[in-house]
């Protein structure tokens, strides 16, 4: 870590009277963190990103909702509708739990691209609360969670381009992000995913901006030392993945080759122990900038995109609900989502999948407040 960085933290966690173990302790029990101010729901449920205004679906945008999987069928599952996000919002970061809480932090909103929205959902009152937002907004921001703190890596800081370098530490003790490490070489639209104490930025988009090529890059974040180190890169290079753990190995699963009319099933395994990559069953829907969540010891795969702008037709929003059992290597389809969406912010909390905001039609034009749970009981 740097001087200036870890100045900066240790003299925050002096003025709370904590060292920075005592700080990380904290906010891994729960305990004294600040309240945060309510954020009541949007009483829009879509809103247009030019001008930001409200807007309701045509019938040819919901005409782009797609829900058939060709995968067998599992047990059907439940949808449940859920208090909606503050704001319509999109392209935000897949979103991360901590605390038993829902995170969604940047993205699409009121206009603009970006936004360094925070918005914190906790299913125990089924409200929403404001955090502090990213010091820098963006778009397509990677999170997550590790050891009681957020991680926020990259960001587009253009529609789905320009890619950012910076990455922040959020401390839910002190409600404050503080900068750390940037990444090596800038990129949205990547996977995050802790694992033994790192964590894993897999694949995006990086520059040229008039290009926005995906990547296979593979670079891993130490917090004890606040640095990078490479890993072996993704076969495939891709963006816009759904990304999970199981058992110690990384699965990235779908995504996108440069552009959504070229979405993909692959499914590869990082295992990390020899720094080598595996295939393993394929994504029954392909589609890009779908939620995927660990539940039940299975991972859950719900929403995405797929198709041509303006090619009416060949535009999809999917709502497909595809799962994946690690230990057969095989797929099943549940209850698709009632309301089809992409870039969504997904997490499993209890018995629950949370399902917050995300695209309502192919691209980024319109933006949801739209939050659904699904649960298997």
């Amino acid at each position: 870590m740097s001087i200036d960085r870890r100045h900066f933290l240790t003299a925050a966690a002096a003025g709370c009277g904590l060292g920075l173990h005592g700080l990380a302790s904290q906010a891994q029990t729960g305990h004294a963190h600040p309240p945060l101010p309510e954020a009541k729901s949007s009483a829009d449920p879509y809103a247009r990103l030019q001008g930001g205004t409200p807007h309701h679906l045509t019938a040819d945008q919901e005409s782009q909702r797609s829900f058939d999987s060709p995968a067998p069928k599992g047990p059907l599952g439940r949808w449940i509708g859920r208090a909606a996000l503050p704001i319509p919002r999109s392209e935000m970061a897949w979103a991360t739990e901590l605390g038993g809480r829902l995170h969604v932090i940047g993205g699409y909103g009121e206009g603009r691209v970006d936004r360094g929205y925070h918005h914190v959902y906790d299913p125990k009152t089924d409200r929403w609360y404001d955090a502090a937002a990213l010091p820098r907004g963006a778009n397509h921001v990677a999170v997550a969670s590790l050891e009681g703190r957020i991680y926020a890596f990259g960001g587009f800081l253009e529609q789905n381009r320009n890619p950012d370098h910076n990455a922040y530490v959020y401390d839910p003790a002190l409600n404050s992000w503080s900068p750390i490490a940037p990444l090596p070489r800038p990129r949205g639209a990547a996977a995050a995913i802790a694992l033994e104490g790192k964590i894993h930025l897999i694949g995006g988009a990086s520059s040229p901006t008039s290009e926005r090529a995906s990547v296979g890059w593979h670079e891993v974040y130490d917090p004890k030392t606040d640095s990078w180190s490479l890993r072996k890169a993704l076969p495939g290079a891709r963006d816009h993945v759904g990304s999970a753990v199981h058992q110690g190995r990384i699965h990235i699963i779908g995504g996108r080759f440069n552009t959504f009319e070229y979405n993909t099933g692959l499914h590869h395994v990082y295992l990390s122990d020899r720094d080598t990559w595996e295939l393993r069953s394929p994504l029954p829907t392909p589609r890009s900038g779908h939620g995927l969540v660990a539940y039940r010891g299975r991972f859950f795969a719900m929403g995405g995109e797929g198709g041509i702008i303006n090619k009416p037709g060949q535009q999809t929003v999917f709502g497909q609900m595809e799962s994946y059992d690690p230990l057969s290597d095989s797929w099943q389809s549940h209850a698709p989502m009632p309301t089809p969406r992409h870039a969504v912010g997904a997490v499993a909390i209890g018995d629950f999948i949370y399902v917050a905001g995300g695209g309502a039609v192919l691209g980024g034009s319109v933006q949801s407040a739209i939050h659904e749970a699904f649960t298997l009981s």
